[in-house]
């Protein structure tokens, strides 16, 4: 029987953030933001099975301190992920079988909602490929390299893309596999599919599915949750 499954990437290390542990295990106010995004995806009935991606030399950890801790059922496994972030998300596409969707997610992204995880599902039987995201806010400007401005996309145009990104099991990885032995980089799972002429559906995700990044985003997140989430 086909599953929906979902990769939780946790494996980065968040220099940005400038503290000793990894991001994804800081807190907001009482959970770690790690904590949260499991919850997302366990709670939600469009999902079958989470495999986690944690760091090299975390997995006992996030192991013991999340999975088990807070008896997340749904992951299946915690794995170790790879020095970038293409390598931990083919090592997670490797740890699945039996998969008919799958939704690749930033570990920390904790603000997930039903929708967008329901959504993703939805589109990426549709059409093969997807992803979230917003229309940026501001208007954006193109430069060179002396820093002038070299012309303004129309905003209407733009998107800045959130996870999760979904897709069939069987083109993200063929396509994950086929990047990885010409050694292309990229920097996010829509390029990898993009790479071999297939197109993504984009959908509307939340200006609330913010990334943890920065200390400034650890107070966002407060404010996120003490409006959505008690």
């Amino acid at each position: 029987m086909s599953k929906n499954c979902a990769i939780i990437l946790a494996a980065g290390k968040g220099r940005r953030m400038g503290k000793s542990i990894n991001k994804q295990y800081l807190n907001i106010n009482e959970y770690p933001i790690l904590y949260y995004t499991i919850k997302a995806f366990s709670q939600s009935n469009c999902i079958d099975e989470i495999i986690v991606v944690a760091a090299e030399g975390e997995v006992d950890y996030c192991r013991e301190e999340i999975v088990k801790k807070y008896n997340f059922s749904k992951v299946i496994n915690v794995i170790t992920g790879g020095k970038e972030r293409q390598y931990s998300v083919l090592a997670g596409l490797k740890a699945i079988s039996n998969c008919e969707i799958v939704l690749i997610h930033d570990g920390a992204r904790p603000f997930v909602s039903e929708s967008i995880i329901r959504n993703a599902v939805f589109y990426a039987n549709l059409y093969g490929a997807t992803a979230c995201g917003v229309r940026p806010k501001d208007t954006i400007k193109i430069k060179d390299s002396l820093g002038f401005s070299l012309e303004t996309p129309r905003r209407e145009m733009l998107f800045c893309v959130q996870t999760p990104q979904a897709f069939k099991y069987d083109l993200i990885l063929g396509c994950h596999k086929k990047i990885n032995n010409e050694g292309i980089k990229v920097t996010d799972d829509t390029m990898v599919v993009e790479q071999y002429g297939n197109k993504v559906y984009l959908y509307e995700g939340s200006y609330d599915n913010i990334k943890v990044t920065t200390p400034e985003d650890l107070a966002t997140g407060r404010q996120i949750l003490d409006k959505n989430w008690c």
